[in-house]
């Protein structure tokens, strides 16, 4: 598993923070840094996901919305904006969301680590879910 993580100006110190939670649980990470418009940071770890050099992507900005709605506009990607524990659970097993969006002037550091744990040990469900992800990706086309 290899996490893509990115941020703009708003969630330096948050990401920082997630950072080190990785380390610390193992997970391996590539930090694309920070870029002052979301969009472009957006962009830039969907595009690890969508190469297939990473397994998913954590998008960090002032209220996780901005970095979702970008995020959201790329093929292949299923990003969330998340602030509470059931979100982050559902959108994973249900959603199969490959993209955890989280605000940094929304949620405290000890929220979006309990959030980043959630969606990376959450499995996707499948089953009847599965053909409502499929329908999603069909609407990309």
């Amino acid at each position: 598993m290899m996490i893509a993580i990115g941020c703009d100006h708003a969630a330096v110190e948050l990401k920082n923070a997630i950072l080190a939670h990785l380390e610390e649980r193992g997970i391996p990470f590539a930090d694309l840094g920070m870029e002052g418009d979301y969009p472009v940071m957006a962009e830039a770890v969907c595009r690890k996901i969508t190469s297939g050099e990473a397994s998913c992507g954590i998008l960090l900005c002032g209220t996780g919305i901005g970095m979702s709605m970008a995020a959201n506009k790329i093929r292949g990607i299923r990003a969330a904006a998340c602030s509470d524990g059931y979100s982050a659970r559902y959108t994973r097993l249900h959603n199969d969301a490959n993209v955890l969006c989280m605000g940094a002037r929304v949620i405290g550091s000890g929220l979006a680590l309990e959030l980043t744990d959630i969606f990376l040990d959450t499995p996707f469900e499948g089953g009847r879910h599965q053909r409502r992800v499929d329908l999603i990706k069909a609407l990309e086309n």
